[in-house]
């Protein structure tokens, strides 16, 4: 393959996934704004918990150990 054809095929493969990520978003505006909103919450929730999972939090506390 050339560079050309890895540069479009790129392209392509970046378009395709804005594009899902749209229809997605027009499919919960769909469902109407207190589906979006519930999704949302959902979202921040789950990247809060695999945050707090990687760093290796408790999830409670302030902190301080005994």
């Amino acid at each position: 393959m050339t560079t050309s054809r890895l540069s479009l095929l790129f392209i392509f493969s970046v378009l395709a996934s804005a594009l899902t990520g749209c229809a997605a978003i027009g499919d919960i505006f769909k469902g109407g704004i207190w589906v979006g909103a519930i999704a949302v919450f959902l979202v921040v929730a789950i990247i809060w918990w695999l945050v707090s999972k990687m760093s290796g939090g408790s999830g409670g506390g302030n902190g301080t150990s005994v």
